[in-house]
């Protein structure tokens, strides 16, 4: 059915244009709003799960559409009408029908992202947030938490059960812990730590802590020994004036900055183990990704590029997504400088690169290989 066009091509054309979801029961695991993915739901195209938006305005007009199809236990996309492939969805895990103890549902303490990816947002506010003057505008942290889907600090210890059944329930192979900033010097690194100790003391599962820089880098040494394996720190743009027009009071903090704590962040968990999530078609060209990127391998660190994604609600919502051809090429280019460093996703302990799903890059790698 796929015909001429790549399962890459295809799966890319779908990330920019999203799709139309048609079901009587909603069904499949996705979510809107909140700390991203967002508005997205997750699917599997000819092996490769990846996260379509199915929430914003872009995929109400979209050509592609889903088509629920109970005889073959998941959905078949159209194209214009036409049939392009079968698809599977992923299925709301068995760990979300669990609460705590004092009554507060799993679903609302983590969320399974992908197939086999568990995620959860410590802090669900933002020193940042509330101030458009300085929050990225991108971002709808606050909007789960607004909409009571979920609350606004998870305890170290009701993210520890939440995990360890999750794990036994439903077969999570690793974690994500990210954090909305604190404020604090530390940038949320001290909560990470509390609940990669706690996480670690109850299950045996692969930990990515996301934040931004702290001002001492010695908390990459405290969170490696609380358990954790992999570190996220997220660039998003990677050019200064994009910088402070989409994320002006992240922007305070340089690139040199990111930089310098970059390299002692390899230095702590190994080439290859620390990446950074970068939205591609915020204004950034691709001459400017491609340049930063080969930096960032260059001192062993992983850049997961993926589509920028408007999420209802922020002021980057009526914004264009990328054009697939944009990031066709920069996605392929940018594999093959990996490869050529012998950098890949799978190779990644835990977290969003190891995932992929919100990029076709690993399906490039594999096409490159």
């Amino acid at each position: 059915m796929l015909g001429a066009m790549t399962t890459s091509a295809l799966l890319s054309e779908l990330q920019a244009r999203g799709a139309r979801f048609s079901s009587s029961r909603g069904a499949g695991l996705s979510r809107s709003g909140g700390a991203g993915p967002s508005d997205h739901k997750a699917i599997t195209l000819a092996g490769e799960t990846v996260m379509v938006p199915i929430f914003t305005e872009a995929a109400q007009h979209s050509p592609f559409e889903l088509r629920e199809d109970l005889s073959v236990g998941g959905a078949t996309l159209f194209r214009g009408g036409e049939r392009v492939a079968r698809v599977s969805l992923a299925r709301a895990p068995r760990f979300y029908a669990l609460s705590t103890a004092d009554g507060i549902p799993y679903h609302k303490l983590a969320t399974l992202h992908a197939q086999d990816v568990l995620a959860t947002t410590v802090l669900q506010h933002c020193v940042r947030y509330g101030n458009r003057s300085t929050s990225c505008q991108f971002c709808a942290i606050g909007q789960s938490l607004e909409a009571g889907r979920t609350v606004a600090r998870k305890t170290p210890a009701q993210l520890a059960e939440v995990a360890s059944h999750a794990v036994a329930l439903d077969g999570v192979r690793h974690m994500v812990l990210t954090t909305g900033t604190p404020p604090t010097s530390d940038r949320g690194a001290r909560v990470l730590t509390e609940c990669a100790e706690a996480i670690s003391r109850a299950v045996t599962l692969p930990l990515q802590a996301q934040c931004e820089p702290p001002d001492d880098l010695a908390w990459f040494e405290r969170l490696r020994d609380a358990g954790v394996s992999t570190l996220g720190m997220h660039l998003e743009a990677v050019s200064e004036p994009v910088r402070r027009r989409i994320m002006p009071g992240k922007s305070e903090l340089s690139l040199e900055l990111y930089f310098e704590a970059f390299t002692h962040a390899v230095e702590v968990f190994g080439r290859g183990q620390v990446t950074t999530y970068v939205l591609a078609g915020l204004g950034d060209s691709s001459e400017a990704i491609l340049t930063t990127a080969e930096r960032l391998i260059g001192i062993g660190v992983y850049p997961f590029v993926v589509p920028f994604v408007p999420i209802a609600g922020t002021p980057l919502a009526h914004e264009p997504a990328p054009e697939p051809a944009f990031m066709e090429t920069l996605l392929a280019a940018l594999a093959a400088r990996l490869l050529e460093h012998g950098m890949r996703s799978e190779d990644i302990a835990a977290g969003c690169g190891r995932c992929g799903a919100c990029s076709t890059l690993r399906a490039r790698e594999k096409a490159a290989c």
